[in-house]
């Protein structure tokens, strides 16, 4: 095998440009709703999907939708998907999984971080800070899920 041949063949991971693919920012209940005085109560929703782009290049975003509610009345409601575009070649399919599952949404997370906050302080609130997560706990608990409910389907 020829040297320009063998480091073809080597693993190959670069990030191409990250960017904020989708931003939304909902006050239902303004202005009306800055003269509350309560804390609201902050639910978060997280998920990261990955789109393949060409051979060995893909799209990965991490989506967070922030709801604020006093009661049931919504404060605001912030929806932002963070992406990327990311090279990964000559990596085993199992491990290319993992990287777009884990790796790349722990690249995408800070940035999708303070996009959050910063919106929530255009809009007139506090900060809102998410809380730090890890990428491979979820893409586990994830995994477990669908081989629970495999083997659930092949009882059946």
């Amino acid at each position: 095998m020829t040297e320009a041949a063998q480091q073809n063949d080597q693993p190959v991971f670069n990030m191409d440009k990250i960017y904020v693919k989708d931003i939304s920012l909902e006050i239902p209940h303004a202005p009306h709703i800055f003269l509350e005085r309560d804390n609201p109560q902050i639910e978060v929703q997280l998920q990261s999907q990955a789109s393949p782009l060409d051979e060995g290049v893909f799209e990965v975003a991490v989506t967070a939708t922030v709801t604020a509610k006093l009661g049931e009345k919504v404060m605001f409601l912030i929806e932002v998907k963070q992406a990327g575009i990311f090279q990964v070649r000559n990596i085993p399919n199992e491990d290319t999984e993992v990287v777009l599952a884990v790796t790349c949404p722990n690249i995408l997370f800070p940035y999708l971080r303070e996009v959050v906050s910063d919106v929530s302080v255009r809009g007139g609130f506090a900060p809102v800070v998410l809380n730090p997560l890890n990428f491979e706990v979820l893409y586990q608990q994830q995994k477990q899920q669908q081989q629970a409910a495999a083997a659930g389907e092949t009882t059946h």
